[in-house]
């Protein structure tokens, strides 16, 4: 009989042995996975947020260097200049009234022409720009935490909107908080159940 006991007691605590290994080899796996999963959640909003500002940037860029109001001067007054020259010239070489004004037009026309051909060319900046905060936004509109899909989507979507800053800067602090948030470490089940220190 104590040879029985003996036994039971050897195969019950050889199975609180085995059940307490699984157990702790799961939640060593189970955490090693969460921490894989936020430290891939924290590159890729790195990824958006940096490219957001790139986005910010070229559109600053794009609005210093071509649509300011003095960009919009400097453009009139080198096609009255463009026209003037080649006025002159035509009438210089002999040409009448008419040629001289036509020959200022086209002088100014080319110039223009010019411009709005390099203000293209910056516009597709922005345009790549938003193409890359895009590709960056993908796989984080798949999230599985719901306000982080939605905070990426709407920073998106704040982003197609480059002018309106402040709702893009709202966007962008809503998408910080949200990834803060699922980054943030999880309590276990025992801290959960106890009592905070305020009560």
């Amino acid at each position: 009989m104590d040879k029985l006991i003996e036994l039971a007691s050897t195969i019950v605590s050889g199975a609180f042995i085995a059940v307490l290994a699984t157990w702790l080899t799961n939640r060593s796996r189970n955490r090693q996975e969460q921490q894989a999963e936020i430290g891939a959640l924290r590159v890729q909003a790195d990824a958006m947020t940096v490219a957001v500002a790139e986005l910010q940037g070229a559109a600053a860029a794009n609005r210093l260097l071509w649509e300011g109001p003095a960009e919009r001067a400097r453009s009139f007054l080198l096609a009255v200049l463009a026209f003037a020259g080649g006025a002159a010239r035509a009438r210089i070489a002999g040409g009448s009234d008419n040629l001289s004004g036509l020959v200022g037009l086209g002088q100014a026309a080319e110039l223009l022409s010019w411009d709005r051909r390099a203000t293209k060319q910056n516009v597709a900046a922005v345009r790549e720009q938003l193409a890359r905060a895009a590709a960056a936004a993908a796989p984080l509109m798949h999230y599985p935490d719901a306000d982080v899909a939605a905070t990426t989507e709407q920073l998106l979507t704040a982003g197609g909107d480059i002018e309106n800053t402040a709702r893009l800067e709202a966007a962008l602090e809503a998408f910080g908080q949200a990834v803060r948030a699922a980054t943030a470490p999880r309590l276990s089940w025992w801290a959960r159940r106890r009592p905070s220190p305020a009560e």
